[in-house]
Order: C-alpha cells, then structure tokens, then sequence
C-alpha cells in the first residue's frame, strides 16, 4: 500500500500532449486551473467567450457533451453565453439538440447566480422571480435536449439540479436520476449531485447521503473516478454539521485514506481533462479529516492546481486551500 500511495515502484502518467502547460510556481504558490487544463478546452472555452458558434461547434469536436458532464460545466460556467446561444437554437436546426443543451445547463447556474447563495429566507422576491422563471427555461430545453438524443446522459444530471431547485419532488427527481444511472451507472457527477440531493438541507435524511455513496463505490472497479463520491459525502456532512472537526475521526480518516488508493491513486485511474478536480475533492475532504498518508500525496500530485469546486463550500476558499496545502 505505502508503495502505491507514495509513488515506489510505479510509474507516473504518460504526459498528456493535449494539458495546458503549469504555471512556474514558487514553492508553497498555487494557481486556479482553467479549462480543465486543456489545450482544447481552452479553444472551445475561448469561442464561446467570444459568441462564436461556429468556431464552438468546431472546437467539440474531440468532445461528446452529451456524456462529459465537465466539458459542458466549463460552458455553462460563462457569463455572456444565454445572450448569444438562444439564436443558435432557433436557428441550427442541425446542431438544436447541443444549443439546447447548453443554454439549458448555463440558464441553471445564470439562475443561481440570481438567487445567490444566501439562505432561503434571505433571498428576496424578485430574486426568486427571476430563479424560478431561468430554471423553468432550463427544464423546457434540457427535456427537449433529452427527447432530440435520448442516449445523452448530460441532460438527466443537469436537470437534477433543477428540479432541486424548483422542488419538484422526490418521484420526478427519482426518475431523473434513474435516467441518467440507466445511460451510465457510473457517472461520478450524477452521484455527486443526489449526494447534495439527499442533504437535510434538502429535506434528506441524515445519513442517506453517505449510505448512497458507499453503495455505489462499493460497485465499482478499482481506479474508477467513482470513488471521489465517498470524499463529497464525507464534506456535504461537514457542511451539514455544527462541529467542524466531525470528519478527524479514525473510522473516517481510514475511509477516506481507502477510497482515495482505490481511486485516484490507484494506477488504473486515468487522468482525464479535469482530472485536478476529483483530486481537489479527496484534497479537501482529507484535509477536514486530518488525514496524513494520502493527503501530501494528493497536493503533490496537484502541484498547487487550484480548483473552485469543492473549497467554496468555505469562506475563503482559495485561503483555505493553501493553508491545507502547507499543513499537508
């Protein structure tokens, strides 16, 4: 085990000739990874920015949105692309199915953005007009995206989201989710999304989250990115918790410590564009456990690559990440 977590008698990755280069950093220095660090991410991140459709369709060509659940995030993540992507809908009739699908991922989060993420009671009328009215928008095109490419797994998780939302009830967010499970039993952002889901701040159960999590990571081959689902439950409970030192117990540490060697470093996992994220996960959630035989290996493996997801579930993220990193 100990040769495996720290690096004897393997090999490292293959250098991906695709991965945009790492900043030169001082020791202790980090940076925030942009377009999943990929050189052709970036190019497609780049034509959306500048409305360019054509130049967008050009680009997702080593792509499939319709599975890459973190492709498509990078889209929905820019601002400006529900002023421009709405012509594309009506307009290309070819290529209706993908415009649809990112508007209807973009208007999810664009209404998120109009919520905020102050508490229920805080958030004002007119914020949840415009909310609930972006989110409806949302759910028209992410359906008709699903009913235009039925085999597409991308629409079912994104509408899980909004019907979390919307509070459309545990029958249609669970038939939601069976969608996107029945097109890949796998998907890691599926999981983490019901993981948020079955929250008590979402009217969850305690503990359903994490009992849903060790089920599916108990099915699942080693290597599999899956197993970063066990490090967001471990932090969806923090989040949920009074006391914030409830992950530093033995039983959690060992865990975490397990799924993070059967997992990202295991040597069958494969380091995808995106692949710093599901590290930043286990970073974080080792971190709020004080686990120390994984976690330096997981900074060291980052680098310093900083991702937004899942520090900004605190105040402070990119602080607190550092401060992690030098505590490792």
């Amino acid at each position: 085990m100990f040769d495996k977590l720290f690096g004897r008698g393997g090999e490292r990755p293959a250098a991906d000739p695709h991965a945009l280069p790492a900043p030169r950093l001082l020791p202790n220095r980090m940076y925030t990874l942009r377009a999943l660090g990929d050189r052709r991410v970036l190019a497609l991140v780049e034509a959306a920015s500048a409305g360019d459709w054509a130049a967008v369709k050009a680009t997702l060509g080593p792509f499939d949105l319709g599975r890459d659940d973190q492709v498509l995030g990078e889209l929905a993540e820019l601002d400006g692309v529900q002023d421009w992507i709405g012509r594309a809908v009506e307009e290309d009739k070819e290529h209706r199915a993908t415009a649809l699908l990112i508007s209807g991922a973009r208007h999810i989060l664009w209404g998120w953005e109009a919520r905020t993420r102050a508490r229920a009671v805080d958030v004002t009328r007119e914020q949840w007009r415009v909310f609930g009215e972006r989110l409806r928008i949302a759910e028209e095109q992410l359906l008709e995206a699903a009913e235009l490419r039925p085999e597409w797994l991308t629409p079912w998780r994104r509408l899980l989201t909004s019907g979390r939302g919307m509070s459309l009830g545990p029958v249609v967010n669970e038939t939601r989710l069976d969608a996107a499970l029945r097109r890949d039993p796998l998907d890691l952002e599926t999981h983490v999304e019901w993981v948020s889901h079955l929250q008590p701040r979402w009217n969850g159960e305690p503990g359903a989250a994490l009992a849903f999590a060790r089920e599916a990571f108990a099915r699942v081959p080693d290597g599999d990115r899956l197993g970063c689902v066990i490090a967001m439950a471990h932090i969806e409970d923090w989040v949920e918790s009074d006391r914030k030192n409830c992950l530093i117990t033995p039983e959690i540490q060992d865990e975490l410590l397990d799924a993070a060697e059967r997992s990202i470093l295991h040597p069958a996992y494969v380091r995808r564009p995106g692949w710093q994220q599901d590290f930043n996960m286990f970073a974080m959630a080792l971190s709020l456990a004080s686990e120390r035989i994984a976690l330096p290996r997981v900074f060291r493996e980052l680098g310093g690559a900083y991702t937004p997801w899942p520090w900004r579930y605190m105040g402070r993220p990119e602080q607190m990440y550092a401060r992690a990193r030098r505590n490792a």
